[in-house]
C-alpha cells in the first residue's frame, strides 16, 4: 500500500539585496586597501576610492554613491568641513556618510553627527560591522531615493490630473456647437454679477437676443446650414463680450444672451446695436426672412441700478424677454431696451 507523501511548499524566492555603490575617501593607501578586501567577496557591494579630498565632491556627483566613506583626518582639508560640503550639496545631501576616524572621542562623535553624519566607525573597522552597516544605510537611502521618484510620480500625476480636471471643468460650462459660455454657465454669472451688483451698488445690463426665422432658415439651407449660422452669429456675439468680465452665451437653440457687468441700459443699448449691425454685415443669404435678405437679429436689453437692491437674475431675464418680444412685434431685425421707465428703440433698417 502506498502512502502519500506530505505536500511541499514551495519556497519564495529570496529577494536580491539592492546593490550597494560606496565611495571611500580616505587619503591612507593602507586603510583602502583593508577595506577593499573587506568587501571583495561581497557581490552587491561596489567599492571605489578616493585618496584626494578635493576630488570627493565631483567623484561622487559622478557615482551617485548609496554610501559614503570618509576619513576625518585629511592633509588637504578637515574632515568635518568635507561633510558640510557633501550635505551643502543639493545633489549629494541625502546620501549617508559613515565618518571614520582613528579613535573612538564622544566630542568627535558628537561634533560629527551634528553637521550630518549619518554614522561613526573608529578604523579599521570589524568587517561583519562594516557590511551591516553599509547595507543598512545604502537600503535606508535607496528606499527613501524610492519614496521620492514615487512622490514626484504622484505629484506630476496629481497636476495631469488637475490640469485635465480644470478642461473638463471648462467644457462643462462651454456650448459645443458655438463655442459660446453654455446655460449652465450664464445662470451661475448671472447670479454671481447681480450679488456683487447689489453688493458694489453698480449697474449690471443683460441683453437676451434670437436669430430672426431662424426655423425657416434650417427648413431652406439644412441643419448643417443651420449651425453654420448659429457659429457665425456666435462669433460677431463674441466680439460684443469684450471686456474680461462680460459673457457671451448661447442660451438655448437660437437664442443668446449677453451679461454686462458695470453697465447701465444706456451702454448695453450701444452694445446690442452694434451687435444687429455686425451680424447684417456677414451677409448671410436669408431668403426665407419676410424682414431682410440676409440674417438679421432680434434683440432685448434691460439692467438694473443700484437702486433696486430686490431685482435678481429672473427679474432681469423677465426684463429681457419682454424687450426681446416686444423688438419682434416692432417688426424684428431692431432692439428694444426697457429699463426702470425708459425704452429705447432701433430702426428695423440693415445698417
Amino acid at each position: 500500500m502506498s502512502t502519500l507523501e506530505p505536500r511541499k511548499t514551495p519556497e519564495k524566492p529570496q529577494r536580491a539585496e539592492p546593490r550597494s555603490v560606496v565611495l571611500l575617501v580616505d587619503d591612507q593607501a593602507i586603510v583602502a586597501e583593508a577595506l577593499r578586501l573587506m568587501l571583495a567577496n561581497q557581490p552587491d557591494i561596489e567599492l571605489h576610492v578616493c585618496d584626494d579630498a578635493a576630488r570627493a565632491l565631483p567623484l561622487a556627483r559622478e557615482l551617485r554613491p548609496t554610501v559614503i566613506l570618509q576619513d576625518l583626518v585629511m592633509p588637504d582639508v578637515d574632515g568635518f568641513t568635507l561633510v558640510r560640503f557633501f550635505r551643502a550639496d543639493p545633489d549629494l545631501a541625502t546620501i549617508p556618510i559613515i565618518v571614520l576616524s582613528s579613535k573612538e572621542d564622544p566630542r568627535d562623535k558628537s561634533r560629527a553627527f551634528e553637521i550630518g553624519a549619518s554614522d561613526y566607525l573608529v578604523k579599521i573597522p570589524d568587517k561583519i560591522e562594516l557590511i551591516a552597516r553599509v547595507r543598512a544605510h545604502s537600503r535606508s537611502h535607496q528606499a527613501q531615493l524610492e519614496r521620492d521618484e514615487a512622490y514626484k510620480a504622484l505629484a506630476a500625476l496629481k497636476h495631469q490630473l488637475e490640469v485635465k480636471n480644470a478642461e473638463l471643468s471648462r467644457l462643462s460650462t462651454i456650448d459645443g456647437l458655438t463655442g459660446l459660455a453654455n446655460r449652465r454657465r450664464f445662470d451661475e454669472v448671472l447670479d454671481q454679477e447681480c450679488r456683487r451688483s447689489r453688493r458694489e451698488g453698480t449697474p449690471l445690463a443683460l441683453i437676451m437676443t434670437d436669430v430672426d426665422f431662424f426655423k425657416k432658415y434650417n427648413d431652406s439651407y439644412g441643419h448643417q446650414g443651420g449651425d453654420d449660422c448659429l457659429r457665425r452669429v456666435a462669433s460677431v456675439l463674441a466680439q460684443g463680450a469684450r471686456r474680461p468680465a462680460d459673457l457671451a452665451a448661447r442660451y438655448g437653440g437660437e437664442e443668446f444672451a449677453l451679461v454686462l457687468p458695470h453697465t447701465t441700459l444706456e451702454g448695453a443699448a450701444v452694445v446690442a446695436e452694434a451687435l444687429r449691425k455686425g451680424v447684417v454685415a456677414l451677409n448671410l443669404l436669408h431668403a426665407s426672412s419676410s424682414v431682410a435678405s440676409c440674417v438679421t437679429l432680434s434683440l432685448g436689453v434691460a439692467a438694473f441700478s443700484p437702486q433696486e437692491p430686490e431685482i435678481g437674475p429672473d427679474t432681469l431675464i423677465e426684463r429681457a424677454d419682454a424687450a426681446l418680444y416686444e423688438a419682434k412685434r416692432e417688426g424684428r431685425n431692431c432692439y428694444v431696451a426697457h429699463g426702470l421707465a425708459s425704452a429705447v428703440g432701433a430702426s428695423p433698417e440693415l445698417s
